[in-house]
């Protein structure tokens, strides 16, 4: 997947390794006291280095303030520079939030998918949910911009149609258990939507609450999908290698 927008490998298009400092600094007009202070310099970004540290601000404020709550203004003035800056990388605050959302969306994908390395059926759910919940403890600020609505498309579509991704991987294995326990397979995508949307929901829900531990999370969770409401273990455990 690639990001949308960007610029040439200067910062705002141009070359060129340094600049030279801002006569106002962060904590007001620089000294000069001597021609040392005078010829003082700074690294300039180039354009890729400039692009990400703009991500990584966006990423922030869309985080805490969510996309309506957060200006290019503010975006440019975090980063120290100007709004049409902002322009130049990510044609504004819309493409900015998409390429962020893409990136999100792609990591939760490749984690949980990169999760799912076989064994035991049990022990598959429980990769799965603790590639969602180290998703969400690793990756805070990501969860947060998309657990929100986007009001603006993605490549790789909504959060939604990526809980639907992963709710195809766990098909193919709740397909294969289904035929060797006599139940329809094609029940198996329902089964998988209402597995994966639980741990999803649960997710949401344990992203502020963060108790119980996250070990102790996923075992109720695979305790619940396992067993079924009529079967829960008093004291779930863990059979797969992963105890925190």
């Amino acid at each position: 997947m690639s990001d949308r927008g960007g610029s040439g490998d200067g910062e705002d298009g141009a070359a060129g390794p340094v600049d030279p400092v801002d006569p106002v600094g962060p904590t007001g007009p620089a000294r000069t006291a001597g021609p040392t202070a005078r010829r003082a310099r700074r690294v300039r970004m180039t354009g890729k280095e400039r692009r990400e540290q703009l991500l990584s601000i966006g990423r922030a404020l869309f985080a805490e303030r969510g996309f309506e709550g957060t200006s290019v203004e503010e975006i440019a003035h975090q980063a120290g520079v100007s709004k049409p800056v902002v322009y130049e990388h990510f044609g504004g605050k819309e493409g900015l939030y998409a390429v962020v959302v893409d990136r999100e969306m792609q990591r939760l994908l490749d984690m949980v998918t990169g999760a799912l390395t076989g064994g035991h059926p049990r022990e598959l759910l429980e990769q799965a949910a603790f590639a969602l919940l180290d998703y969400i403890e690793q990756s805070t600020d990501g969860f947060r911009i998309l657990v929100r609505d986007s009001p603006v498309a993605q490549s790789t579509g909504t959060f939604a149609s990526l809980i639907s991704d992963i709710a195809t991987q766990v098909e193919d294995i709740l397909g294969h258990e289904f035929k060797q326990r006599g139940f329809d397979p094609k029940l198996a995508p329902l089964y998988a939507q209402a597995l994966v949307g639980m741990v999803a929901l649960t997710g949401q829900w344990w992203l502020d609450a963060r108790r119980p531990e996250k070990a102790e999370v996923a075992a109720h969770l695979v305790n619940l999908s396992w067993n079924g409401l009529s079967g829960l273990e008093p004291r779930p455990r863990l059979i797969g290698h992963r105890k925190s």
